[in-house]
Protein backbone atom coordinates (compact mmCIF):
# COMPACT_ATOMS: atom_id res chain seq x y z
CA UNK A 1 0.00 0.00 0.00
CA UNK A 2 1.31 3.49 -1.14
CA UNK A 3 1.99 5.69 2.09
CA UNK A 4 -0.74 8.18 2.64
CA UNK A 5 -0.08 12.05 3.02
CA UNK A 6 -2.68 15.11 2.85
CA UNK A 7 -2.02 18.49 0.75
CA UNK A 8 -3.94 21.52 0.57
CA UNK A 9 -5.72 21.56 -2.64
CA UNK A 10 -4.26 24.54 -4.21
CA UNK A 11 -1.14 22.68 -4.30
CA UNK A 12 -2.53 20.34 -7.35
CA UNK A 13 -2.68 21.53 -10.12
CA UNK A 14 -2.36 20.51 -14.08
CA UNK A 15 -1.58 17.02 -12.99
CA UNK A 16 0.76 17.70 -10.78
CA UNK A 17 0.67 18.10 -6.61
CA UNK A 18 3.99 20.39 -5.22
CA UNK A 19 4.77 19.08 -2.12
CA UNK A 20 4.83 21.03 1.12
CA UNK A 21 8.18 21.90 2.03
CA UNK A 22 7.46 19.75 5.55
CA UNK A 23 6.53 17.27 3.51
CA UNK A 24 9.10 17.21 1.35
CA UNK A 25 11.67 16.83 3.47
CA UNK A 26 9.89 14.09 5.72
CA UNK A 27 9.55 11.90 2.72
CA UNK A 28 12.88 12.36 1.21
CA UNK A 29 14.92 12.59 4.51
CA UNK A 30 12.84 10.74 7.26
CA UNK A 31 11.04 7.92 4.88
CA UNK A 32 14.07 7.78 2.64
CA UNK A 33 12.02 8.14 -0.69
CA UNK A 34 13.23 8.84 -3.56
CA UNK A 35 12.34 9.55 -7.52
CA UNK A 36 9.90 7.10 -9.16
CA UNK A 37 8.61 5.69 -5.81
CA UNK A 38 4.88 5.61 -5.40
CA UNK A 39 2.86 8.19 -2.82
CA UNK A 40 -0.80 8.17 -1.86
CA UNK A 41 -1.42 12.07 -1.65
CA UNK A 42 -5.49 13.15 -0.45
CA UNK A 43 -6.55 17.02 -0.51
CA UNK A 44 -8.78 16.32 2.43
CA UNK A 45 -12.00 16.03 1.17
CA UNK A 46 -12.10 13.04 -0.03
CA UNK A 47 -9.78 13.01 -3.38
CA UNK A 48 -7.22 10.67 -3.49
CA UNK A 49 -4.19 10.88 -6.07
CA UNK A 50 -2.08 7.96 -6.53
CA UNK A 51 1.86 9.83 -7.06
CA UNK A 52 4.55 9.19 -8.44
CA UNK A 53 7.87 10.96 -6.98
CA UNK A 54 8.80 13.50 -10.42
CA UNK A 55 11.40 15.41 -8.17
CA UNK A 56 12.36 15.67 -4.51
CA UNK A 57 14.91 17.74 -2.87
CA UNK A 58 15.43 18.34 0.80
CA UNK A 59 13.05 21.05 1.01
CA UNK A 60 10.58 21.13 -2.27
CA UNK A 61 9.65 18.40 -4.23
CA UNK A 62 6.69 17.29 -7.00
CA UNK A 63 5.00 14.55 -7.63
CA UNK A 64 3.03 13.39 -10.76
CA UNK A 65 -0.53 11.85 -10.55
CA UNK A 66 -1.01 8.96 -12.35
CA UNK A 67 -5.04 7.94 -10.88
CA UNK A 68 -7.22 9.81 -9.21
CA UNK A 69 -10.35 8.79 -7.25
CA UNK A 70 -12.96 10.15 -4.85
CA UNK A 71 -13.97 8.62 -1.56
CA UNK A 72 -17.15 9.84 0.47
CA UNK A 73 -16.65 9.65 4.82
CA UNK A 74 -19.32 7.95 6.10
CA UNK A 75 -18.81 8.93 9.50
CA UNK A 76 -22.03 11.18 10.32
CA UNK A 77 -20.57 15.10 10.68
CA UNK A 78 -19.85 15.49 14.33
CA UNK A 79 -18.52 19.15 15.43
CA UNK A 80 -17.15 19.07 18.84
CA UNK A 81 -17.11 22.38 20.94
CA UNK A 82 -14.40 21.64 23.46
CA UNK A 83 -14.13 23.86 26.33
CA UNK A 84 -10.35 24.56 26.85
CA UNK A 85 -8.96 21.87 29.06
CA UNK A 86 -5.66 22.33 31.34
CA UNK A 87 -1.86 21.34 30.48
CA UNK A 88 -2.05 19.24 26.89
CA UNK A 89 -5.21 17.56 27.51
CA UNK A 90 -6.16 19.35 23.99
CA UNK A 91 -3.63 17.32 22.13
CA UNK A 92 -5.04 14.06 22.75
CA UNK A 93 -8.80 15.34 22.24
CA UNK A 94 -7.70 16.27 19.18
CA UNK A 95 -5.76 13.19 18.18
CA UNK A 96 -8.03 10.42 19.96
CA UNK A 97 -11.19 12.28 18.46
CA UNK A 98 -10.13 12.47 15.12
CA UNK A 99 -9.33 8.72 15.12
CA UNK A 100 -13.31 8.36 16.23
CA UNK A 101 -14.45 10.69 13.32
CA UNK A 102 -15.07 13.52 14.23
CA UNK A 103 -15.61 16.35 11.38
CA UNK A 104 -14.59 19.67 14.03
CA UNK A 105 -13.42 21.09 16.82
CA UNK A 106 -14.21 24.28 18.30
CA UNK A 107 -12.24 24.93 21.17
CA UNK A 108 -13.84 27.32 23.49
CA UNK A 109 -12.72 29.56 26.40
CA UNK A 110 -15.52 29.73 29.02
CA UNK A 111 -16.08 30.87 32.72
CA UNK A 112 -13.85 28.03 34.13
CA UNK A 113 -11.31 27.32 31.11
CA UNK A 114 -7.79 28.17 31.53
CA UNK A 115 -7.27 31.86 30.50
CA UNK A 116 -6.21 33.41 26.76
CA UNK A 117 -2.40 32.83 26.02
CA UNK A 118 -0.73 35.28 24.67
CA UNK A 119 -1.32 35.94 20.90
CA UNK A 120 1.68 34.92 19.26
CA UNK A 121 2.00 31.16 21.11
CA UNK A 122 -2.09 30.83 20.46
CA UNK A 123 -0.99 30.84 16.70
CA UNK A 124 1.80 28.57 17.28
CA UNK A 125 -0.41 26.09 19.50
CA UNK A 126 -3.21 26.41 16.60
CA UNK A 127 -0.63 25.19 13.85
CA UNK A 128 0.50 22.50 16.38
CA UNK A 129 -3.08 21.38 16.73
CA UNK A 130 -3.61 21.26 13.43
CA UNK A 131 -1.01 19.11 12.40
CA UNK A 132 -2.01 16.58 15.43
CA UNK A 133 -5.29 16.50 13.35
CA UNK A 134 -3.48 15.73 10.06
CA UNK A 135 -1.16 12.57 11.68
CA UNK A 136 -4.60 11.07 13.52
CA UNK A 137 -6.05 11.37 9.77
CA UNK A 138 -3.54 10.31 8.12
CA UNK A 139 -2.74 7.22 10.57
CA UNK A 140 -5.98 6.13 11.15
CA UNK A 141 -6.97 6.09 7.06
CA UNK A 142 -9.74 8.80 6.78
CA UNK A 143 -10.21 9.72 3.38
CA UNK A 144 -11.24 13.33 4.79
CA UNK A 145 -9.22 15.93 7.08
CA UNK A 146 -11.18 17.40 10.15
CA UNK A 147 -10.91 21.28 10.93
CA UNK A 148 -9.26 22.79 14.25
CA UNK A 149 -10.67 25.85 15.18
CA UNK A 150 -8.74 28.91 16.80
CA UNK A 151 -9.87 28.88 20.17
CA UNK A 152 -13.06 31.31 20.55
CA UNK A 153 -15.24 32.59 22.96
CA UNK A 154 -17.85 30.18 23.72
CA UNK A 155 -20.86 32.78 23.11
CA UNK A 156 -19.19 33.33 19.73
CA UNK A 157 -19.51 29.89 18.73
CA UNK A 158 -22.85 28.64 20.31
CA UNK A 159 -23.94 31.94 18.01
CA UNK A 160 -22.79 30.04 14.81
CA UNK A 161 -23.79 26.60 15.39
CA UNK A 162 -26.25 25.26 13.35
CA UNK A 163 -26.37 21.71 13.10
CA UNK A 164 -29.05 19.52 13.02
CA UNK A 165 -28.94 18.20 16.11
CA UNK A 166 -27.34 19.77 19.24
CA UNK A 167 -26.18 18.50 21.93
CA UNK A 168 -24.16 19.34 25.60
CA UNK A 169 -23.04 17.11 28.28
CA UNK A 170 -24.19 18.34 31.46
CA UNK A 171 -23.40 16.97 34.90
CA UNK A 172 -26.98 18.57 35.85
CA UNK A 173 -28.76 17.59 32.90
CA UNK A 174 -31.83 16.27 33.56
CA UNK A 175 -32.12 14.03 30.43
CA UNK A 176 -30.49 10.66 29.22
CA UNK A 177 -28.43 10.64 26.01
CA UNK A 178 -30.33 8.19 24.77
CA UNK A 179 -33.48 10.15 24.87
CA UNK A 180 -32.01 12.98 23.49
CA UNK A 181 -31.08 10.70 20.21
CA UNK A 182 -33.19 10.74 17.15
CA UNK A 183 -34.40 7.59 15.04
CA UNK A 184 -32.91 8.43 11.11
CA UNK A 185 -29.23 10.47 11.64
CA UNK A 186 -28.91 13.79 11.89
CA UNK A 187 -27.73 16.01 8.63
CA UNK A 188 -24.65 17.12 11.64
CA UNK A 189 -24.48 16.97 14.91
CA UNK A 190 -22.77 19.48 17.37
CA UNK A 191 -21.66 18.06 20.98
CA UNK A 192 -20.84 20.57 23.53
CA UNK A 193 -17.85 19.59 26.41
CA UNK A 194 -17.25 21.60 29.01
CA UNK A 195 -13.97 21.96 30.79
CA UNK A 196 -12.65 20.48 34.07
CA UNK A 197 -14.79 22.60 36.18
CA UNK A 198 -17.65 22.57 33.32
CA UNK A 199 -20.04 24.66 32.51
CA UNK A 200 -21.44 27.50 34.77
CA UNK A 201 -25.58 28.07 35.50
CA UNK A 202 -25.47 30.82 32.93
CA UNK A 203 -24.10 29.76 30.70
CA UNK A 204 -26.04 26.60 30.37
CA UNK A 205 -28.60 28.45 30.27
CA UNK A 206 -26.91 30.41 26.86
CA UNK A 207 -26.45 27.25 25.12
CA UNK A 208 -29.70 25.68 25.42
CA UNK A 209 -31.42 28.93 24.32
CA UNK A 210 -29.61 28.40 20.92
CA UNK A 211 -30.79 24.49 20.96
CA UNK A 212 -28.27 22.91 23.23
CA UNK A 213 -30.04 19.91 24.72
CA UNK A 214 -28.41 19.21 28.12
CA UNK A 215 -27.92 15.53 28.40
CA UNK A 216 -26.45 12.86 30.95
CA UNK A 217 -24.29 9.93 30.51
CA UNK A 218 -26.08 8.12 33.74
CA UNK A 219 -24.61 8.10 37.31
CA UNK A 220 -20.99 8.50 36.10
CA UNK A 221 -18.94 11.76 35.72
CA UNK A 222 -16.65 11.58 32.81
CA UNK A 223 -13.73 13.94 32.88
CA UNK A 224 -13.70 16.45 30.06
CA UNK A 225 -10.95 14.86 27.87
CA UNK A 226 -12.94 11.27 27.72
CA UNK A 227 -16.73 12.56 27.74
CA UNK A 228 -16.65 13.73 24.20
CA UNK A 229 -14.88 10.00 23.12
CA UNK A 230 -17.32 7.95 24.90
CA UNK A 231 -20.35 10.00 22.79
CA UNK A 232 -18.88 9.92 19.60
CA UNK A 233 -18.51 6.63 19.60
CA UNK A 234 -22.05 5.92 20.53
CA UNK A 235 -23.08 8.15 17.57
CA UNK A 236 -20.94 6.54 15.30
CA UNK A 237 -22.57 3.19 15.97
CA UNK A 238 -25.84 4.36 15.66
CA UNK A 239 -25.75 7.29 12.84
CA UNK A 240 -22.04 6.64 10.97
CA UNK A 241 -19.63 3.95 9.72
CA UNK A 242 -18.82 1.43 12.99
CA UNK A 243 -20.54 -0.95 10.75
CA UNK A 244 -19.37 -0.37 7.32
CA UNK A 245 -16.71 -1.29 5.52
Amino acid sequence: MSRQFFVPADAIQNGMVTLPTELANHIGTVLRLVKGDEILLLDGSGSHYRCIIDRLQRRSGEARIIERWLIKEQAVPICLIQGLPKGNKMEMILQKGTELGIDRFCPVWSERSIPAPASDREVNKQRRWQRIVDEAARQSCRPTLPRCDSPRPLSLVLADCDAELKLMLWEDGNEPLNKALTQLPPREIALLVGPEGGFSSREAELAQSYGFIPVHLGSRILRTETAGFAVSAVLQYLYGDFGAR
